[in-house]
Parts: structure tokens; C-alpha cells; sequence
């Protein structure tokens, strides 16, 4: 039995309290020795009779740590005096630091002790919770290579950093009122405001009707009650826009039908947004004029004071940037672009190095991958490559392969303006500094057109990195699974192998074997992009009727106006092609009335859905045929020609509308499964943003396993375009 031994632990041991853990298990074991960071890795070097249940103990690992491997070397020379935590050196880089957690119940517990060290102080944090990443600059992992480096500890603090029967025991975020970072209340205009207590003067603005910007763990938030939430909207200029809301547990479970699932999804470490069912469908319309409502709990220290001091239970927190633009992290910024729209600001002086958004969940499955999720890592075999993924246009995130990890950077944004750019690549660069990544092949979207392929370019010459572009829609699918599969994406636009939009595509093979084999009818987008914003453009251009040109002469559409579009589609003049899932579910909106001007992402479909929640759907007849290259198509057409006829004899709204989600959801599965049986494939893999639609997706699921075959949908990536930079990394991981 061995008694002595190097322990190297490779993994997320950094940030997590490992070292500290280490150092009790010593104590607990009667083992001497030593631990120390290497880059991204622990070594230990311990002697002792227990050396064995020592090394067992270790290997389990801290709350927030994620352990790859354990390797024990041969070990000489004399033991040491006790046990020491030495000063981090360098080292291997396999590793990360995990993502920023909520606050852990014993902070809590401590920020809330009437004369505790740490009554009342926003930043209470430990071994166990806080930020992390983004305070980070750099690895190894200490205090000196964070924003924190910037608030000496003060004696109190620094007594319990050094004590090992203490859980804030090299706590690197370890602070208090004495030594930490401190909060501020201006003004909108910057001017300070004489707050003793800028956290219960904050919560009595709010309470009073006020409109605050709050700068958080990743970034400036904005904050109302719900009261408030309809200026709130028209400073913002989003009247129609859901808004996310934060509030007390007893709150949500009081607006919200919730499921055991999404209640350990709400109270997680992580505290995504949950977006939940309401349980009166009508209530709450000033925040939210869906069936649903996103709803968080309080996650730092700072929320759980504000809620102290709230009489509302039920803030409006939404995030404080332009739909698309990066996150607002420091005061100046706030000050020039928040003044119009908030009437004050409570901040803080320390630093935000990586912004990081809230993330967001749906029924188990991740629509935004960011705070308390990312920087996300993944154990995948793709070979000795070093790989970029530069991910999509919309919803973009990069992801970094090498060595056997994958890692996604948290959301970034839409790439379709130069700042958001800007913020990808600081992304790539610094997630690629930390983990000292080099790239061997960098990977990018088909459409030659996109900021981000021309980004792709630039890092590929520098490294001198091979180029490969990846259809949109086969990186879904190679995000959803390696396997052999026919694989369904359905969402909005990806630009296509013909030069088209797809965007309802069905696939088989093996990544990066991918071969369209089905997909929906190719209509025509009048106006091209126009026609996003407008979907009753999209609904001539897929039923140029009399009949519809009826129907938008009765809402307002002039003869002139009528005439140019049909001239458009008539004669194809600024006219895209398109395949899009999306853009089927935008027109049905447009038919039935529920959606005509689209004025944030997705708005028709998810209006769609929501008059679809209370119908009920029934069965049509579908028509497909054979398309180019001998694809199976199936007619959108038919589909909007009989909700049509049924809008017209006076169906309820809500029973066309879930009819049409109905009947396209069948369409799609039952392409998919001759497409499974015609090629012997035992699995069917769904993705795209179309399948957050419940109705839909679980329309396509049931009829997947009805017919025998295996359902396979990513649970750790977004079904969304957030997916697209780790499969553009798992594809170009495939191609020899």
C-alpha cells in the first residue's frame, strides 16, 4: 500500500476551493505535505500512513469542480513538516475556471445575521459561489490575477483566507465593508446621491415607481417594478417585447405552473431565467403578452438585499444593452447610453473583465448558454486539431477544441454590427489566452457575406490555420449528435449549399456526411429581409391569391402598395428563396392576424404560439413531392391555403393556429422517418430554434418514437443558433 505520492488533478480545479480542500483532507488524514496550482491543474505532493483514503477523498472533488483525471507519480525525499498551500506556478492549461454561480445559502445566511462581520454587504461570497469568470484576467487562479486584486484584504478577512477550519479559506473573492468593493447611487446624469445605504434607498426608488440600472456580477441590468414596466417599454422602444422578471420563490410559484424539473432549474447554482407557463395565460400583460413569463430568482448577494428591502415581490431585470449588442459592464458606458432610459443607477467599483448575460432555459433546454453555464466545457474526442469555431451571425458564441476539451464561450450576440464583433473576437482571444490555444483549423458559417467568416479569415491567415466553411444547418446537426442519424433543423435562416435561405431542412448520414434528402417548399421572401419584419410580405409571397391581397387590402394596404409586391413576386425583383421553418410560422401569423409587424426575434412564431396554447388541433391533409436533386418536399402552401379556408369560415383563431404548428410539425417527422427507413438509420436528431415550440417539438417526437426509431435532442448546448460554433468545432473535428 502506498504511503507517498505526486497527485496531479487535471480538470475545472481552479476557483473551485480545491486547494483549500485539499488542505482539510490533510488535516482530516494526517498527511504532510504540499499543494499548489499549475496553470490549470493541482499538485500534490503527500506523505502519510492514510495516503490512500487521502488520495480516494481528493479525488471526489468540490461542489463546483469537475475532475478529468488522476495520476499519481512516484514521489521522493524526506516529508515535510504538516501540510502548506504554496503560491501557484505554472503549468498545463487543459483545464478552465468555471462560470460565475448564484450565492450559496451560508453567504446568504451571513449577509443576514444581525451584527455578523458581513451583515448587509453586497459582495458576501466564499469557496462555494460568486463570480468567477468574470472577474478573471488570467490562470492560474488567484486573487492577484483578478479584479479583486484591486481591494487589499483587510486583517479580519485576511485571518479568514488563511484559516483552514474556514469555508472562506483561500476564498479569492474573499471581502467585506472594511476592504471590498463598494456600492454607489447617481443619478442618471452621473451626480452621486448622499445614500447611507445605497441598497434600501434603491429599493424604496423601485418601490416608488423608479427605473434603476444595476451593475451585476456580468453586467448592468435595468430594474422596475411591474408597475413601472410599461415607460419602462416605451423608453426602451419595446412595447411589444417580453421582459424577464426576477422575484421571490414564493412569488413565481404563485404566477407560474412550475414542474419539479424547472424548480431545480430556478434554485440551481446556475439561476438561469425559466421561461414558464402563467397559470392564468392573460395575466401580467405589461410584462409579458405570451402565455409565458421568464422568471429568475435573486442570485447575488446585492438581489437578495434589494428583495430585503423591496415591498414588491417582483422586479422587472432586463438586461441593459440593445437587443443583440454586447452586455453595459462599466459606469461610463451606463452613463452615456442609459440616461434617456433609467432614472438612476446603483454601481459598484469592481471591475467586470468578461461580461456574461443571464442564461435562459425553456422546458429543460438551454435558449441562451451564458451566466452560471459558460464558458462551457466538454470532454469530445475530435483528434489533435486545434480548432476555432466562429459560430453564426445571430445569437453568436465561438468555441475553442484542443486536446480532448471543448470550450464554448458564454453568448455574445448578433455579429451583424462591428461592436458585437468586437466582442467575439476579445471573446476568442481571451478564452484562447487562457486555455493557450492554437489553432490548426478554424471554422466558419457559408454565407461569404458574414462579419464573422471575414473574422474567420483574418485568425486563419495570422495562424496559419486552414479554412472551412459549415452550412448553418449541418452544424445543427452535428452539435446534436456524431452519430449516424436523419437529423431535423428547423429555425429561421441559414444560408444554403444553392445559394438560398434554408431553414426547414432534413438531413442523413454522418457528420460530415450530411446529404439533404427532405426539406419545406421553397417560397419566395418579397423584399428579402422586409419581409422578416413584415410577415405579411412573407405570407403573398407564399399565397399570391386574390384572396389575400383581399384579406391586406381590409388592413390597410393600398392599391400601389398591393401592386409592387405583386409585381415583386411576379417578376422575382429583390425576391429570396426560402426554406425556412421560421418564416412558414411568421406567415401563419400574418394570416390569422396575430402578428404583422415582427419588432424583436422570433415575435410572429412565438405570438403564433401562444394564441395556438389554447386550441385545439386537428389533423390535415399534406401533399409532398419530389424536388431537386430528388428530395422529398413538403407543400407550406397546401398548409396555408387550408388555414386559409378555415380562417375564412370563421375557425377560432386558436384552433387554426395549433393546427397549422400541428400539421407542419407531422410534415416534417414524417419526411424524416421515410428518410430513416429508406436508409436503415435507427435515429431521428432534432434541433434549430423552432423546436423551443413545445406543440412542435413534442409533436415531432411523439411521431418519431411512434414509429420505433430513437429521438436524439441536445440538452447541453441551445437548440437555437447558440449550438452553432460547437458544431462548426465537432464537424471540423470530422473532415479529414
Amino acid at each position: 500500500m502506498r504511503t507517498r505520492g505526486i497527485i496531479i488533478i487535471r480538470g475545472i480545479v481552479q476557483g473551485v476551493g480545491f486547494r483549500p480542500f485539499v488542505y482539510a483532507k490533510a488535516q482530516e488524514f494526517g498527511i504532510a505535505g504540499t499543494v499548489k496550482n499549475l496553470g490549470s491543474e493541482v499538485e500534490i505532493h503527500a506523505f502519510g500512513d492514510r495516503f490512500e483514503e487521502f488520495l480516494a477523498a481528493v479525488s471526489q472533488g468540490t461542489p463546483l469542480s469537475h475532475i478529468d483525471s488522476v495520476e499519481v507519480q512516484d514521489l521522493r525525499g524526506s516529508p515535510p513538516k504538516g501540510f502548506s498551500i504554496l503560491e501557484s506556478g505554472s503549468g498545463s492549461l487543459t483545464g478552465f475556471i468555471p462560470a460565475d454561480v448564484a450565492i450559496c445559502d451560508d453567504c446568504i445566511a451571513d449577509i443576514s445575521m444581525p451584527g455578523g462581520r458581513y451583515e448587509g454587504y453586497w459582495a458576501t461570497s466564499c469557496v462555494n459561489c460568486g463570480p468567477r469568470y468574470s472577474i478573471t484576467n488570467t490562470i492560474p487562479y488567484d486573487r492577484e490575477r483578478t479584479t479583486m486584486q484591486a481591494f487589499p484584504m483587510c486583517t479580519a478577512c485576511r485571518s479568514e483566507y488563511t484559516d483552514p477550519s474556514c469555508r472562506r479559506h483561500h476564498a479569492q473573492t474573499i471581502a467585506c465593508a472594511a476592504c471590498g468593493p463598494h456600492l454607489a447611487l447617481l443619478r442618471a446624469d452621473g451626480a452621486p446621491l448622499a445614500a447611507k445605504d445605497p441598497v434600501r434607498e434603491t429599493a424604496a426608488l423601485l418601490d416608488a415607481g423608479s427605473i434603476v440600472a444595476i451593475r451585476g456580477i456580468g453586467g448592468f441590468h435595468i430594474a422596475c417594478t411591474e408597475e413601472a414596466a410599461p415607460e419602462l417599454k416605451r423608453r426602451l422602444g419595446r412595447t411589444e417585447q417580453p421582459l424577464a422578471v426576477m422575484a421571490t420563490a414564493d412569488e413565481v410559484e404563485r404566477i407560474a405552473a412550475v414542474s419539479e424539473e424547472e424548480r431545480r432549474i430556478l434554485h440551481s447554482r446556475e439561476r438561469p431565467i425559466v421561461v414558464l407557463t402563467k397559470k392564468d395565460p392573460a395575466s401580467h400583460p405589461g410584462i409579458s403578452n405570451l402565455h409565458t413569463i421568464g422568471c429568475m430568482l435573486p442570485y447575488t448577494g446585492l438581489h437578495h438585499l434589494l428583495f430585503a428591502n423591496l415591498a414588491h415581490p417582483l422586479l422587472i431585470m432586463t438586461s441593459a444593452n440593445l437587443p443583440g449588442y454586447p452586455m453595459i459592464t462599466d459606469l461610463a458606458t451606463a452613463l452615456e447610453r442609459l440616461t434617456r432610459q433609467v432614472d438612476y443607477i446603483l454601481t459598484h467599483d469592481r471591475r467586470i473583465v468578461n461580461r456574461c448575460d443571464d442564461s435562459v432555459a425553456r422546458d429543460g433546454y438551454i435558449i441562451r448558454l451564458s451566466r452560471g453555464l459558460a464558458p462551457k466545457r466538454t470532454a469530445i474526442d475530435l483528434g489533435d486539431r486545434g480548432i476555432l469555431g466562429v459560430g453564426p451571425e445571430l445569437n453568436a458564441n465561438i468555441s475553442i477544441y484542443q486536446r480532448g476539451f471543448c470550450i464554448t464561450s458564454p453568448h455574445v450576440g448578433n455579429v451583424r454590427n462591428p461592436q458585437t464583433l468586437a466582442y467575439l473576437q476579445e471573446t476568442a482571444e481571451k478564452i484562447g489566452g487562457l486555455v493557450g490555444a492554437r489553432y490548426d483549423r478554424v471554422v466558419h458559417d457559408l454565407h461569404p457575406q458574414f462579419l464573422s467568416t471575414r473574422y474567420a479569415r483574418e485568425v486563419a491567415e495570422a495562424a496559419g490555420a486552414e479554412l472551412l466553411a459549415v452550412q448553418h444547418h449541418r452544424a445543427h446537426i452535428a452539435a446534436a449528435t456524431r452519430e449516424e442519424c436523419v437529423g431535423i433543423a428547423i429555425d429561421g435562416v441559414g444560408y444554403g449549399d444553392d445559394g438560398t435561405v434554408w431553414g426547414g431542412e432534413v438531413f442523413a448520414g454522418k457528420v460530415p456526411n450530411l446529404d439533404r434528402v427532405a426539406h419545406l417548399e421553397v417560397v419566395p421572401m418579397p423584399g428579402g429581409d422586409l419581409a422578416t419584419r413584415f410577415p405579411e410580405r412573407m405570407l403573398y409571397g407564399i399565397l399570391p391569391t386574390n384572396g389575400i391581397r383581399d384579406l391586406l387590402a381590409s388592413r390597410g394596404w393600398s392599391d400601389i402598395e398591393l401592386a409592387v409586391l405583386a409585381r415583386q413576386v411576379d417578376r422575382g425583383l429583390n425576391v429570396a428563396a426560402t426554406s425556412s421553418t421560421g418564416r412558414v410560422l411568421d406567415a401563419a401569423a400574418a394570416l390569422l392576424g396575430i402578428c404583422r409587424e415582427r419588432t424583436y426575434d422570433g415575435e410572429p412564431a412565438m405570438k403564433l404560439e401562444s394564441a395556438a396554447y389554447a386550441g385545439k388541433p386537428s389533423a390535415w391533409d399534406l401533399e409532398y413531392r419530389r424536388g431537386d436533386g430528388g428530395c422529398e418536399v413538403l407543400s407550406t402552401r397546401s398548409l396555408l391555403e387550408e388555414a386559409y379556408r378555415r380562417s375564412s369560415a370563421g375557425e377560432r383563431v386558436s384552433d387554426t393556429a395549433a393546427s397549422i404548428q400541428y400539421n407542419l410539425a407531422r410534415g416534417v417527422a414524417a419526411m424524416a422517418i421515410r428518410a430513416a427507413e429508406e436508409r436503415g438509420t435507427p435515429r431521428v436528431a432534432l434541433s434549430g430554434g423552432v423546436a423551443y415550440n413545445r406543440a412542435i417539438r413534442e409533436t415531432i417526437r411523439s411521431e418519431i418514437l411512434a414509429a420505433g426509431l430513437e429521438f436524439v435532442i441536445n440538452r447541453d448546448y441551445p437548440l437555437g443558433d447558440g449550438c452553432i460554433s460547437f458544431g462548426q468545432v465537432v464537424y471540423g473535428g470530422s473532415v479529414e
